[in-house]
């Protein structure tokens, strides 16, 4: 006979608690020995997200480093062209106001040429 006693209701209620007690004892000592290890976890964890977080910074940092070397370049770029056309436009207003000179001068030269022209024939008249 394997449970020869009898087993009453206060005898299966005190073994009961006595089991609830034991596994409670058995997940006490299991946490306590398992408390080490846990704590080797949570810092591991905590030096991965850490290193994680330092890569993080790092891409933004060269990121924006990257984004001002090309703002940089950009804005070069952008004055190298507006001083091209700044010269050219004076280059083109040179030019412009040398042809004008060129023919007021011939206009005079034409004017001049003419009056001497009259002033002769005025000359052989007279």
């Amino acid at each position: 006979m394997k449970n020869a006693r009898n087993n009453e209701v206060a005898d299966r209620r005190s073994s009961s608690a006595e089991a609830k007690a034991a596994l409670l004892d058995a997940y006490r000592a299991a946490k306590t020995a398992a408390e080490p290890a846990r704590i080797a976890r949570q810092a591991e964890r905590t030096a991965i997200s850490n290193a994680r977080e330092e890569r993080r910074v790092e891409r933004e940092r060269v990121k924006l480093e990257e984004q001002t070397r090309i703002e940089t370049e950009a804005a070069g770029r952008q004055a190298a062209a507006e001083a091209a056309v700044a010269a050219e436009t004076e280059a083109r207003e040179r030019a412009e106001k040398a042809r004008i000179a060129r023919v007021v001068d011939d206009e005079a030269l034409r004017k001049a040429e003419r009056d001497r022209r009259y002033a002769n024939r005025k000359a052989r008249k007279a």
